[in-house]
């Protein structure tokens, strides 16, 4: 039942469990209503029946012609049954009604240990009746009986209108139900037909209208800005392709050539002197270098934050790893001179993404630098600052220097992929923290990073 239940379609169980609210509330309410009615009347009958009086006469006259046929003027024309019963258990009833079998109840009144009593009793033709019986002498009571009959047809009665009204009900409340579900679930099936659309075609330009605060329309400004996030994902996928592939179309293009050339030679029979070879071999073996790298970087850029084989997160000493890239800095660094003050700082980060980070901003400070000229780096209370004594960054280059692929038009001659500072911003950002370059005071450029961390390394957890 659960699974055919769910099968069906939002809409319907909707329908169907506002009709099953709407029900059970009904019949609730109908049956409050029902019950606190008849015990109302049967409330307000008892009532009556104990304030009923009857004549000392018209007593002792049913006792007096008990057994014979009575005057009419013992006929009562009310609807109750009078009978007078004696302590020996005499019943003595009316003309015309249907003598009421006579109960323990009944005798103690008329023998005095009762004053009065009310019970249900059988009449001999059967009638369920209500008695209340009072003590009129002693050794004498008289029993007022009414049928039971006179309150249940009514109730009865009641009870068929409450269930047809209920039915009616439930079945109004199903169709307002569908009703109101079909109006509510508009917007769903607006959002399901935009999904279909997306999933059909891969247009990402769908947007849905979103009016109000309800859920509904949380939940289409949540798709909006879930196909614009998809839809900027993807122009820069595109982008990245793009310019990945014009990054590297020149050194493919000159490794070609100079490979050509070599392929030549060879075939011909024509050797290339000697340095021209020298010169050749060196410049494939720069332009295999250069792949090579970009090819890293590519990997490194594209590698979600969690995919499996990621470097764990760990305690590291931002300062050790400073310093392990400063020593390979001045191993490139030829001609020039890198000076390092680094204070103890401790990070929370992938420790080889965090060193290559570091050894990206010095081979940056190195390609801008000057032949003999100076790199300083310094760190002090979590912030690592790289400076160099170049040209120094335009104002205007600054916005764009940790974009993917950008390199300054002074820089297009130099070595190097353009995703060196993309990869210092993407492993500072992972860590927590916040980089930027600026230009020097005397000229050159700053790289300033900033590390969330202590100056003492905490505890092993």
């Amino acid at each position: 039942m659960i699974k055919r239940f769910r099968r069906l379609p939002l809409r319907s169980r909707l329908a169907l469990l506002t009709a099953a609210a709407v029900a059970v509330a009904v019949a609730v309410a109908a049956g409050a209503c029902w019950i606190l009615t008849k015990e109302q009347l049967e409330q307000q009958r008892d009532t009556t029946l104990s304030r009923q009086k009857v004549a000392d006469d018209y007593v002792q006259g049913l006792l007096d012609r008990c057994g014979t046929r009575v005057p009419d003027k013992l006929v009562s024309p009310s609807p109750y049954t009078i009978q007078a019963v004696t302590a020996d258990g005499v019943a003595c009833t009316q003309l015309g009604r249907s003598p009421v079998r006579v109960g323990v109840e009944d005798l103690a009144v008329a023998t005095g240990r009762l004053d009065d009593t009310l019970h249900d009793a059988r009449a001999d033709d059967g009638t369920e009746m209500r008695v209340a019986t009072s003590r009129v002498t002693p050794g004498i009571a008289v029993m007022i009986a009414q049928p039971v009959s006179d309150i249940d047809r009514p109730m009865n009665a009641l009870a068929i209108v409450l269930v047809v009204t209920a039915g009616i009900g439930v079945l109004g409340a199903a169709a307002i139900g569908l009703v109101i579900a079909r109006a509510a679930l508009r917007p769903v099936d607006q959002l399901t037909g935009a999904v279909e659309h997306i999933a059909r075609t891969e247009d990402l330009a769908v947007r849905i209208p979103a009016e109000g605060e309800d859920e509904i329309a949380r939940l289409s400004r949540s798709f909006n800005s879930m196909t614009a996030a998809l839809a900027s994902s993807r122009v820069r996928q595109q982008q990245l392709i793009a310019d990945a592939g014009h990054e590297l179309r020149t050194p493919l293009t000159s490794l070609r050539t100079n490979i050509d050339l070599l392929v030549r030679s060879e075939e011909t029979g024509r050797a290339i002197p000697p340095e021209d070879r020298k010169a050749l071999l060196g410049s494939v073996k720069a332009q295999m270098t250069e792949l090579a790298d970009l090819i890293g970087d590519l990997q490194e850029l594209s590698r979600p934050d969690s995919a499996p084989g990621s470097a764990p997160v760990q305690v590291v000493g931002l300062h050790e790893a400073a310093a392990r890239a400063v020593e390979r800095a001045r191993l490139r660094a030829t001609g020039l001179t890198v000076t390092a003050e680094l204070d103890p700082w401790y990070v929370r980060a992938e420790a080889p993404a965090l060193e290559r980070a570091i050894v990206n901003l010095l081979d940056n400070a190195v390609k801008f630098s000057p032949p003999g000229g100076e790199i300083e780096v310094r760190l002090s209370g979590g912030e690592l600052t790289v400076r160099d004594h170049g040209p120094g960054i335009p104002a205007e280059e600054l916005p764009h220097v940790f974009d993917r692929f950008w390199r300054s038009p002074s820089a297009r001659g130099l070595p190097g992929s353009g995703l060196g500072l993309s990869i210092v911003a993407r492993t500072v950002r992972r860590a927590g923290g916040e980089v930027g370059l600026r230009p020097a005071e005397g000229g050159g450029t700053v790289a300033v990073v900033r590390l969330p961390g202590a100056a003492v390394e905490p505890p092993a957890s």
